[in-house]
């Protein structure tokens, strides 16, 4: 049993994420069963209208307390007892909103890409076959005509037509959706253009007309699959933080039954059972320690930077790494119950609320549709009564909705949003959310975490100038004996000294590592018990103490800066950004760097709660919040900032809760992407007044019946390329 015990605990301490998902079901199964909450899967979800909608249409729903979209995941989680999955499927099948029960094997990332290669796919298509049409157009106004011009009509009809009905899909699903809803969105002009041009088109070739348009309606599908595909690609790296943290979740542990090592489910375990941990290996469960001594990792929950020696009666808690001895728990809390389980659901909660911010397209979109529609059944009616000729009237309405078709509005953020995302992506910085750019542009205070953000988070010797030949060669030979931090940072240091011979040599768990040399005791690790002074010991900084030939040296510690970081602090400052530092990390250590670094504003000893609550104090004072941080304790404040980035170092869940990654070490690009922000959002205001322009000026020439449908797509296709043009001025 012990064997099983140990293989079990090597493989999760090693790698916690390999079973996450069983447990992350079986957990969430629980979560059904006991407390009521169904979650859903939204695959059509894909604007903040979605979220309000469905929000209001299960809340109304008896039997309903509440319900809360995450946009980023397309998922809806609804407390509900006593209802059933398939009775909420329906109510949001009713608004046009297909849902199915999550299921989470079934969550991966080639779906999404399955989901950009279809989108290019139909780009493909669609650019083929318009610019195979335009060829047999230009025959046409070259002055094609009589059986020759129909001809040409009709092999340009057989391209488009199927070429509408299949690279169009997206469109016209999205607009029946909304339909059967009884909802008007961005979709349904844009479906119906399509429809009526390409319906024009057949008719006017059955008549011999002059015109056709088929070109006019393959050149806006392009256009639209274009916008349509920039949009996704700026959520397409968007995932749930909340998700990730399962990783850090140990789904068994070592249980003691009758002093018998047995493995179990972590969420089998009750308060008060006996859980074994062994070193090297992550806490399964908040609990108390029975026996044993250790050094534990606290990093990925608080941030501090050295390792906390613990002992009988100590408090641990699920996700801390056991660094040097083995320990008994007994437990308090575990699996949903754990502080793990509660921080996990703080991120989803602040994930959600942020996810509710809705972007300037979306908020422009609102009001689109029904204008378009009424402008199109005005010059409809308009026409067919000054004229009474049905055929021009439909012209006229077909050139009203596609003068006015939103492609250029559908292109204003995604193409600025792409132009931005590649010139921060050449300076090492990856966005990774479609609104991150327009609420980093708001941002108007900076809060960073201290460890593995402004520094390396990796301790490093000050001076070995204290150490004789004799000190530095046992200080090698004991801190190659020992797995600790400060242990390993010191051998490192010592690189190229050779290592004294020791005798006896043992690691004493929660205290360092003591051996003999030339017959005498020698120690290296805790000042109290390598024998410095009560005085010496309670100096500030990081140290390890050697005791050798009855002298005790000390030896500090400091955590360098990371590269840019001086940069990066002065350049958000002078952009007029108020700068502070939360961490968990001991009051000297922080204001060190705090001084160091000029930030006037700091904090120590900071929990994961600590941080969530001060970003949210910080944003009810009317502040929109940037978070830079890079740990666990730092993932529920990035999910609820107003704006987030972490380094490529962070911890997955550091990753996936922020906005932006930083791709390199150097901290600079972070002040550098503020400012790419704020041009980002001049242009997106700029590509707005100028499509607001576009329709001033285009609209009442269709109106009046001086556009054909097709002078209106190349109108609107010259709006579109204007506002790429414009939006590459970010770059």
């Amino acid at each position: 049993m012990t064997d099983v015990g140990a293989d079990y605990d090597a493989r999760f301490s090693a790698c916690p994420a390999c079973d996450a998902a069983p447990l992350a079901e079986r957990v969430a199964g629980r979560v059904r069963a006991d407390a009521g909450t169904v979650i859903l899967s939204l695959p059509t979800a894909h604007c903040a209208a979605c979220i309000t909608d469905v929000e209001r249409a299960l809340t109304a729903h008896p039997g309903v307390r509440s319900a809360r979209v995450n946009l980023s995941l397309r998922r809806v989680t609804v407390d509900a007892p006593g209802l059933s999955a398939d009775g909420l499927i329906a109510v949001l099948d009713r608004i046009g909103f297909p849902a199915h029960e999550l299921d989470p094997a079934a969550l991966s990332a080639t779906t999404a890409d399955r989901q950009g290669r279809d989108i290019l796919m139909r780009i493909g298509v669609s650019g083929f076959a318009m610019m195979n049409i335009m060829i047999l157009s230009v025959a046409v106004w070259s002055g094609a005509d009589a059986a020759t011009r129909d001809l040409f009509h009709w092999i340009s009809g057989a391209i488009a037509l199927p070429t509408v009905a299949f690279a169009g899909q997206p469109f016209f699903a999205s607009a029946w959706r909304a339909l059967r809803a009884g909802r008007l969105g961005m979709d349904v002009p844009i479906s119906l253009a399509l429809i009526l041009a390409s319906a024009i088109s057949v008719f006017e070739t059955i008549h011999q007309g002059h015109h056709a348009y088929f070109d006019a309606a393959v050149m806006l599908c392009f256009f639209l699959l274009v916008g349509r595909y920039l949009d996704y690609r700026t959520r397409a790296v968007a995932r749930s933080a909340a998700e990730e943290l399962t990783a850090l979740e140990v789904p068994r542990a070592i249980a003691l039954v009758d002093g018998v090592e047995t493995p179990v489910l972590v969420a089998d375990l009750a308060p008060g059972d006996l859980i074994l941990i062994r070193p090297g290996a992550r806490v399964a469960a908040d609990g108390v320690v029975g026996t044993g001594s250790s050094d534990i990792d606290r990093s990925l929950l608080t941030g501090e930077s050295v390792p906390v020696a613990v002992g009988p009666g100590q408090a641990l808690s699920a996700g801390e790494v056991n660094l040097t001895g083995p320990l008994t728990l007994r437990v308090t809390a575990a699996g949903r119950d754990s502080s793990l389980a509660r921080l996990t659901a703080l991120v989803a909660a602040a994930e959600s609320a942020r996810g509710r911010y809705t972007s300037v397209a979306d908020r422009a979109s609102r009001a689109y549709a029904p204008v378009v529609h009424l402008l199109a059944l005005a010059s409809l009616a308009g026409w067919l009564v000054a004229t009474g000729d049905a055929r021009l009237a439909l012209n006229v309405a077909a050139a009203v909705l596609i003068i006015t078709c939103p492609c250029a509005l559908g292109l204003a953020v995604p193409a600025v949003v792409t132009a931005a995302s590649g010139r921060l992506f050449r300076r090492g910085l990856l966005i990774k959310d479609g609104t991150a750019l327009e609420r980093l542009a708001d941002c108007d205070t900076v809060v960073f975490d201290k460890t593995g953000t402004l520094t390396m988070g990796t301790p490093q010797v000050v001076t070995l100038d204290g150490l004789d030949a004799d000190a530095r060669a046992v200080a090698l030979a004991l801190a190659a004996a020992s797995g600790h931090p400060l242990s390993r940072a010191l051998a490192a240091a010592l690189d190229g000294t050779d290592p004294a011979a020791i005798g006896d040599l043992r690691e004493v768990p929660g205290y360092g590592v003591e051996g003999t040399w030339q017959g005498r005791p020698v120690r290296l690790g805790r000042a109290d018990w390598a024998g410095a002074s009560a005085e010496a010991a309670d100096a500030p900084g990081a140290a390890t103490w050697l005791a050798l030939d009855g002298a005790v040296l000390r030896v500090d510690f400091t955590d360098s800066l990371r590269p840019g970081a001086r940069a990066c602090v002065a350049g958000l400052k002078a952009r007029g950004l108020r700068v502070m530092l939360l961490s968990g990390d001991n009051p000297a250590a922080v204001a060190d760097i705090a001084a160091r670094l000029g930030i006037a504003e700091w904090r120590a000893q900071a929990t994961p709660q600590d941080k969530a609550a001060a970003v949210a104090d910080l944003a009810g004072q009317g502040a929109r919040v940037l978070m830079v941080g890079d740990g666990l304790n730092d993932t529920a404040a990035l999910a609820g900032a107003h704006a987030s980035i972490s380094p490529a170092s962070a911890l997955d869940a550091a990753r996936v809760a922020s906005d932006m990654v930083l791709m390199g070490s150097d901290l600079a690009p972070v002040a550098e992407a503020v400012g790419v922000a704020r041009s980002a959002a001049r242009r997106i205001r700029e590509n707005f007044a100028l499509s607001i322009l576009y329709n001033i000026v285009a609209v009442p020439f269709a109106v009046a019946g001086l556009a054909t449908p097709l002078i209106a797509a190349l109108a609107m296709s010259l709006s579109s390329i204007s506002v790429t043009l414009n939006a590459l001025r970010v770059r």
